[in-house]
């Protein structure tokens, strides 16, 4: 327990808050998923399910660790995220024949036509960020964020 004279000082309170990379960074996240979730609403999508539809957008079935790896999930929070996905029939998920522990996962035609659905509005959004970050200020973003992970 802390006594009063082990206690922090408000002012580093305030540092941490200031300088603090990881809250700006997960302020900054919450901040983009809101406005890509507020904009896929017409198509029925949030923008983790249009970034993991659009994952599965591949000539051949991906496997659940390629998936996970590229999406920076751990292999439960990806299977919860492809359950609602199933449900709504966007989403198929087979035995690999060539092992069968491991999962296949492959767009329907309705994961399809939801992805088709949401990429103009992916890409309207997306341009306006680019703009509001200004010439290279996107491409700096990304290059700095890939440094980090």
């Amino acid at each position: 327990m802390l006594s009063n004279a082990d206690s922090i000082p408000f002012s580093t309170t305030l540092h941490v808050r200031d300088t603090c990379l990881c809250l700006h960074v997960q302020r900054a996240a919450r901040a983009l998923a809101r406005r890509f979730d507020n904009a896929m609403k017409p198509v029925g999508l949030t923008n983790g399910q249009f970034s993991l539809l659009m994952s599965l957008n591949r000539p051949k079935p991906a496997t659940m660790t390629s998936v996970a790896h590229l999406l920076a999930m751990d292999r439960t929070t990806l299977t919860a995220a492809l359950k609602v996905l199933e449900r709504r029939g966007l989403v198929e998920n087979s035995t690999d024949p060539s092992d069968r522990r491991g999962r296949l996962l492959k767009l329907t035609d309705a994961g399809m036509a939801a992805l088709t659905a949401a990429l103009p509005i992916w890409t309207r959004v997306h341009a306006e960020l680019q703009e509001a970050l200004g010439e290279g200020g996107a491409e700096g973003l990304r290059l700095q964020l890939t440094a980090i992970g």
